[in-house]
């Protein structure tokens, strides 16, 4: 548990912050939330990390719907993704209570730095769309799988993994990438705080400050989103994985951490 009852006025800024990435890029905001309780309200890893889960439901809920108005959702793709990351999600919550995440994590910031750089150097038109297959269903569902994993893991939402997948390998464009992800993550989200609630990896009331101060600012990020130019959106993307990159080796590095 965290050594103190984190205060409501930095809940509803982490969340404000969340909300604003997440409708921008199209990531549940696990990547702010979780180093936020962190290393600012002094959470655990894992209590941070299913409050992080919990907390990315309202939040998926209003950016999916701020996106399909705009007719960026590719609901085939995200119901794919959707069957993968809710088992996904179950095992990663599994995980959490009982695998040493080191690994894990390195292996985590590896995918981040091939992903900023591929970033600079693929950038799809806003025309493109995800033809799905057999072949590219089942895929989706692998992918949805594994982000799920990663998720129940690390208390991410999963976009920061399927919004590069879809546009390198799906040949998504980055709207309909951003808007699948969020509607994939509403499942995945249900289902890794369902099994986080049975171990005790929430804190409800932080976990419901942070999404309600979220969903208030998701539609601005995905008007933004849809606003700015692909090429621009690859760069702020990329600029956001550098930090995220570089906060988790700064962390893993740090003496006295493993």
């Amino acid at each position: 548990m965290s050594p103190a009852r984190p205060h409501f006025v930095p809940l509803l800024f982490i969340g404000a912050a969340a909300g604003l990435l997440s409708g921008l890029f199209g990531i549940g905001g696990g990547t702010i939330i979780v180093p936020a309780l962190v290393l600012w309200l002094g959470m655990n890893q894992r209590l941070a990390a299913g409050t992080s889960v919990a907390a990315i439901l309202p939040t998926a809920v209003v950016g999916a719907i701020s996106y399909a108005v705009q007719g960026h959702v590719d609901w085939i793709a995200a119901i794919c993704l959707a069957v993968g990351i809710i088992a996904g999600a179950q095992l990663g919550s599994h995980l959490l209570v009982r695998l040493p995440v080191g690994v894990l994590q390195w292996g985590f910031m590896g995918f981040l730095a091939v992903v900023i750089v591929s970033l600079w150097f693929v950038v799809p038109a806003r025309s493109d769309r995800i033809e799905v297959t057999l072949l590219t269903g089942a895929l989706l569902v692998v992918t949805g799988f594994v982000t799920g994993i990663l998720s129940g893991l690390l208390g991410v939402g999963g976009g920061i993994v399927v919004v590069p997948v879809l546009m390198f390998f799906f040949g998504s464009s980055d709207l309909i990438a951003k808007g699948s992800s969020l509607v994939m993550m509403i499942p995945g989200s249900i289902s890794g705080t369902l099994g986080n609630l049975r171990r005790r990896n929430v804190d409800a009331r932080a976990a419901v400050l942070v999404g309600l101060a979220a969903c208030v600012c998701v539609p601005f990020g995905s008007l933004f989103a849809a606003w700015i130019d692909p090429f621009w959106g690859n760069l702020a993307f990329s600029a956001y994985l550098v930090l995220i990159l570089v906060q988790m080796a700064v962390r893993k590095l740090r003496p006295g951490r493993s």
